[in-house]
């Protein structure tokens, strides 16, 4: 089963996202888009693991205590760079809890044996992917620049810097991703609410 932890989007974002994308869907050829209902910001991707392991995620993630937070989302980028782009996406503001949040479901899970991240948080909603290219923020083998998204750049150029709106998080999700050929599907498995509280797991801003 192939599982990762997100929170949701907001149906007015996505609308919003969705109108943007029509606009400039048409600027990137061969470019893989992502479908605005499929739209979430990634906590941690976790990969293939055992059906009985979601059980033993359930609990852990259960323990998770941060207030709710807002959100809001304006502009976009390029990874790993704008002249050596493989992936286009929006950017996210958000107060520390944000990071809080990504940093204590990084621990819990860490403690069942699934490998803890060893670069920074870095929150954004991924829109398109050039070719099969990773969706990692950082360099990767065989990354080097092109133009896969030159089209798109010049026409973002002449644009003012999109603006989608903010919501406020309240629940991240564990999610089951099916990959199929007409993109991967999202089926939540379990919402945690957030609410205010003791941290899980100590002091996760000690540990961003």
């Amino acid at each position: 089963m192939r599982i990762f932890i997100a929170l949701d989007v907001d149906e007015n974002i996505r609308r919003r996202i969705g109108v943007f994308l029509n606009g400039v869907r048409g600027f990137a050829g061969g470019a893989r888009w992502v479908r605005p209902e499929s739209l979430h910001l990634t906590l941690k991707f976790i990969g293939e693991k055992p059906v009985a392991m979601v059980t033993s995620l359930k609990q852990a993630l259960g323990s998770i205590h941060v207030a709710p937070f807002e959100i809001s989302f304006r502009g976009y980028g390029f990874f790993p760079a704008p002249q050596s782009a493989r992936v286009f996406w929006v950017g996210i503001r958000a107060g520390p809890e944000l990071l809080s949040l990504a940093s204590v479901v990084d621990q819990v899970t860490s403690r069942l044996g699934i490998p803890g991240e060893d670069h920074a948080f870095s929150p954004h909603l991924t829109l398109a992917r050039r070719g099969g290219g990773s969706g990692a923020p950082r360099w990767q083998k065989g990354d080097a620049p092109n133009q896969g998204f030159g089209g798109l750049q010049e026409k973002l150029s002449a644009m003012p810097t999109p603006e989608f709106g903010s919501m406020t998080a309240r629940e991240f999700c564990l999610y089951q991703s099916q990959l199929s050929p007409g993109g991967s599907r999202y089926t939540k498995l379990e919402r945690f609410p957030l609410s205010a509280g003791e941290p899980a797991q100590g002091n996760p801003s000690q540990n961003p």
